[in-house]
């Protein structure tokens, strides 16, 4: 049985298909919180307009560096949820490269049945993220 998840990257597929195990609402919940407490701290200097996610409902800061040509994230936001979401995606893109991330359809944010379970406005934020997190990985392959 071949899945759409066999496009992603390793560790994104990895994450999907733990949500799509994790039969309801609260399990995925409760997976997203596990996340955002995985997630090391975001140093304060950091917090800054450039690295603040548009279209957030929450206060949402990512950064990106590029390591052995390899993107590498950082991530905060006030929101428990949302700094959750900030987790798996950066858990799901860290070690990538700019190309792979700039490459990488949206789709698997349905795939992980999330879009479902969040608000309307959360869901939109967890696709703001994902949108800012490739515009950085650019910005890193323009800016090396």
């Amino acid at each position: 049985m071949s899945s759409s998840t066999d496009s992603l990257p390793p560790a994104l597929a990895k994450i999907v298909q733990r949500f799509q195990r994790a039969s309801d609402q609260k399990r995925r919940y409760e997976q997203l919180i596990w996340y955002a407490q995985k997630l090391p701290a975001l140093p304060e200097a950091d917090k800054i307009p450039e690295n603040k996610v548009p279209g957030c409902v929450s206060q949402v800061y990512v950064t990106a560096t590029l390591e052995d040509g390899k993107v590498k994230y950082q991530g905060d936001s006030d929101s428990q949820l949302t700094k959750g979401l900030v987790g798996l995606l950066i858990e799901g893109l860290n070690g990538l490269s700019p190309t792979e991330i700039v490459q990488l359809a949206p789709d698997f944010i349905q795939e992980t049945g999330l879009n479902v379970s969040l608000t309307p406005s959360r869901a939109n934020g967890f696709y703001n993220i994902f949108k800012t997190m490739q515009k950085k990985a650019l910005e890193c392959k323009l800016d090396p």
